[in-house]
């Protein structure tokens, strides 16, 4: 049995800022991941060096746009730079054949350099590596007669918490882990409709030697009716590592057993021309097949945006000792990282505050 004042459970980015917020404010966290790293739905593409080059989840941020994104990016010192947009993008399934076009421009939107995952490491950098529990995944959370919170894995011996902030994705914690039966009743229901943003969503990098999209003029975006991309990007990173992203169109049904790296090719030297046939590798995390993020319902249904949720995803719990933070739960930025940041910083604000004395 291990004890502590503060468990929480998943270590994406709202678990990494929760965990942070607890520590600045003298608190040491115990971080149960289900997963073997951190981050989360934060994954870089490294290269043979270590190097992220790619980032196989988020790559957007709109400092403009995104107080709270500005304000933990000053507050780490992570440097941004702007999306990569100039020149004209290609309209793929429009016409008879890939057409360029001028798109709308994005204004404001921005990467950092190094990738989000910079954002995940420069969070964790304080806390020592005693504070982590990797391969945990978390079956059930009970209250014992003292008030305290006992945390229940697949796999260790369970954990007595003063208070737990769970920073799963809201749906997977309603399909995965058992909470208090005196519980808000109307929580599980929210946990469940709550849609977990890109989950079901599969992303490809495909690097080159040279951004050659960049001397044609071509700013690298791809709209496309025929996929396998729907939409593409330029992806090449601040330190020069050329790369195009994409979004998957492919249905999940036919992306199971089926390998797309030539047709993702095909289509790329379809809009761009014959130097996008020799790239230097097509990397495609799906994280759909991910079940420490993708849930039943996310697979079963159509990507959605989610919405702001119930007021009850951001309230306290037990009577201040149990917490959700994840990007779907919160009420601004909902499922972006920004959503992440805010939620993970409020929730742990919410608890500390709420500190209940053990009876």
């Amino acid at each position: 049995m291990i004890e502590t004042e503060l468990a929480i459970v998943g270590a994406g980015l709202a678990g990494m800022t929760a965990a942070r917020t607890a520590f600045d404010a003298g608190t040491r966290p115990l971080i149960l991941e289900a997963g073997h790293r951190i981050g989360g739905r934060i994954e870089g593409l490294p290269d043979a060096d270590g190097r992220v080059v790619g980032d196989l989840g988020p790559s957007w941020v709109w400092p403009a746009f995104q107080p709270g994104i500005q304000r933990w990016l000053d507050r780490l010192d992570l440097p941004v730079f702007d999306q990569y947009e100039h020149g004209d993008a290609v309209l793929d399934g429009f016409a008879p054949t890939p057409m360029r076009h001028q798109l709308p421009g994005q204004f404001g939107m921005a990467r950092i350099v190094g990738g989000p995952s910079r954002l995940v490491e420069a969070m964790a950098a304080p806390l020592d590596a005693g504070c982590f529990h990797y391969g945990s995944p978390v079956e059930s959370i009970c209250q014992r007669d003292d008030g305290r919170l006992e945390v229940h894995r697949q796999s260790g011996p369970p954990v007595i918490a003063g208070q737990v902030l769970v920073a799963a994705p809201p749906r997977r914690v309603a399909e995965r882990i058992a909470l208090p039966a005196s519980i808000d009743p109307g929580l599980p229901r929210a946990l469940a409709g709550q849609s977990t943003w890109m989950a079901a969503q599969a992303k490809a990098i495909i690097q080159y030697a040279h951004p050659f999209w960049r001397d044609a003029g071509l700013s690298g975006r791809i709209a496309s009716r025929v996929g396998p991309l729907f939409e593409a990007h330029d992806h090449t990173s601040a330190e020069g590592d050329a790369a195009l992203f994409g979004f998957i169109s492919t249905p999940l049904s036919e992306r199971r057993g089926r390998s797309l790296e030539q047709p993702i090719i095909d289509q790329l030297t379809r809009c761009l021309g014959p130097q996008a046939a020799q790239p230097d590798a097509v990397v495609i995390r799906d994280w759909a097949m991910d079940d420490t993020v993708c849930s039943e319902a996310d697979r079963r249904e159509p990507p959605a945006h989610p919405s702001v949720g119930p007021a009850t995803l951001r309230a306290p719990h037990l009577g201040g000792r149990l917490w959700f933070c994840a990007a779907e739960t919160a009420d601004q930025s909902t499922g972006l990282l920004e959503g992440a940041l805010l939620a993970g910083e409020a929730a742990a604000r919410g608890a500390l505050e709420q500190r209940p004395q053990v009876a």
